[in-house]
């Protein structure tokens, strides 16, 4: 059986997907973006949280930028958008919100708050629906859209994430979509295992935004201890949705996270923190600079929508023998 449960404590409004036979479960604070604020499994009896995340609602507000943009939605670009420049339909815009280095990063909707519109529990799974209408409040963004987040917890320690685009505007829209979650065991990620299926990386400028080039990527095509490799790039994914885009594994704690992607995500960043205690894997619609270089972009139509599907599963794993 599964519950749901909106509650409101001294640091966030969060709402509680659980799993009542396991335990495992999903909280989501639609205040704070929409974001997926917690989602844990019971191991030895207490609960293990695998997303790093923010202390209170005011944390979130005030460093959310600062702390990495943990955890949030990207939308309606992903990564970076150089200089904060693009050109559309014959016009030039500047993306006025939040800049790093001079660029556009992350999208506009991270820090806004989501409405909740739905929420169910039955014998199957627990769920969440969260809407954000945007109504063009940054002038480099002007076009009006309507973003709605699905979450979904069944059995099996699985959390799927659903993002729906549906244009509000007069005319055709530039769109990309993404994730940026933080996950964790709890530890350094230096003795993670790593695997992803990819291999092939898209190469970047000295800006993190690609140069044009695809460069053979084999290193982690089967599962290697992280060390202290670091990373922020971005991968082309295999055309096989029938395995998981992306697997860490803890064999300290037995337990590995498995990031799957549906078709309308073939991308996939990750980025090692310096504080080496998290790392982030990024589902992403489209390369970084989509906007510019039209990498995997999608030219919405009026009135038309567009999904993305992820998933994160929570399993038990053992020891590479």
């Amino acid at each position: 059986m599964f519950s749901v449960v909106q509650q409101k404590t001294n640091e966030f409004e969060q709402v509680i997907l659980q799993d009542e036979t396991t335990g495992t479960r999903a909280i989501i604070l639609p205040d704070c973006g929409g974001i997926l604020h917690s989602f844990s499994v019971v191991q030895n009896g207490k609960p293990v949280n695998i997303m790093e995340s923010y202390d209170s609602e005011t944390d979130f507000k005030t460093n959310a930028e600062s702390k990495g943009f943990r955890n949030i939605k990207m939308s309606p670009f992903a990564c970076r958008i150089k200089n904060a420049q693009y050109n559309f339909d014959g016009a030039a815009y500047t993306i006025q919100k939040f800049l790093l280095n001079g660029s556009a990063i992350h999208g506009l909707l991270y820090n806004e708050p989501f409405t909740v519109t739905n929420t169910w529990a039955n014998t199957e799974s627990a769920g969440l629906t969260l809407v954000h209408e945007y109504t063009g409040s940054d002038k480099g963004y002007p076009f009006l859209f309507s973003c709605t987040i699905s979450y979904k917890l069944t059995a099996g320690n699985k959390l799927t994430l659903t993002t729906s685009i549906i244009n509000k505007h007069t005319g055709e829209i530039p769109v990309q979509d993404g994730w940026h979650p933080y996950f964790t065991f709890g530890s350094s990620i230096n003795d993670m295992l790593l695997q992803f299926n990819s291999d092939a990386l898209v190469e970047f400028d000295e800006t993190l935004v690609p140069n044009g080039t695809l460069t053979a990527y084999t290193t982690f095509n089967s599962f290697k201890k992280l060390g202290d490799t670091f990373l922020d790039n971005c991968f082309i994914l295999k055309k096989d949705t029938t395995m998981a885009a992306c697997i860490l594994k803890d064999e300290k704690q037995r337990l590995q996270i498995e990031i799957w992607a549906d078709e309308n995500y073939p991308y996939l960043q990750i980025y090692t923190p310096p504080h080496r205690q998290s790392i982030a894997v990024e589902n992403l619609s489209a390369a970084p600079d989509a906007f510019n270089n039209g990498i995997g972009l999608i030219l919405l139509k009026p009135e038309t929508s567009v999904q993305f599907t992820a998933a994160y599963k929570i399993s038990h794993c053992f020891k590479n023998k």
